[in-house]
């Protein structure tokens, strides 16, 4: 069956993830992708150019599937506190939030890719947008006290990011059990609650 210019791009990107996860963007190759999916390596530069807008197209395919997923937890209809700890552990590398291997490697590369830092900036400013936005939804609702939404969720996702480093670069050095026990212990402060009150049932 042929497919759509759409579905080929959406096979190619899927494809360049995969291939980045496993070799890393300095030594992934527009050949690479193209031997994974048994296609030419023409037809890749037909829909990409180069390598350097493929690999930026293949971190902004990746981000468009995290974002996807942590709106959805984050428009649960449930509690803003339950909301929160849902999300900051699905993204902790503890969770079930993949790929921490292949945002590693695009932070890196990032620092000499003007196009690749813009994608990694904007997943930044998304993620960061997200969960200021309903740490204002629950201290305006009276759930918790946090007076400095955005701030607050600065402070969160560079401790996630910080730990995702820890964990994925050097094995061992920091269980697993221990870095969502910090997580939490973080979100608790963060809204001034106790830890105990991140898992009590909603009123």
């Amino acid at each position: 069956m042929r497919l759509s210019v759409a579905e080929r791009r959406a096979d190619l990107l899927r494809a360049a993830v995969e291939q980045i996860e496993a070799r890393g963007v300095a030594a992934v190759r527009i050949a690479d992708v193209a031997s994974a999916l048994g296609v030419s390596n023409a037809l890749v530069l037909y829909h990409f150019d180069t390598k350097e807008k493929l690999v930026a197209a293949a971190f902004a395919h990746a981000a468009e599937g995290d974002l996807a997923r942590l709106r959805g937890i984050l428009g649960r209809r449930t509690t803003a506190v339950r909301r929160l700890r849902a999300a900051v552990r699905w993204y902790a590398p503890t969770g079930q939030a993949k790929g921490w291997r292949l945002w590693i490697e695009g932070w890196a590369a990032a620092l000499r890719d003007p196009a690749l830092r813009e994608v990694t900036r904007e997943l930044d400013r998304q993620w960061k947008s997200a969960l200021a936005g309903v740490l204002a939804e629950g201290a305006a609702a009276g759930e918790f006290g946090c007076p400095d939404p955005a701030a607050a969720a600065l402070r969160l996702t560079a401790l996630l990011d910080g730990l995702a480093v820890q964990l994925t670069s050097y094995p061992g050095a920091l269980s697993r059990a221990r870095a969502l026990e910090w997580v939490d212990e973080a979100l608790a402060r963060e809204l001034g609650l106790e830890r105990t009150a991140l898992t009590a049932s909603p009123r």
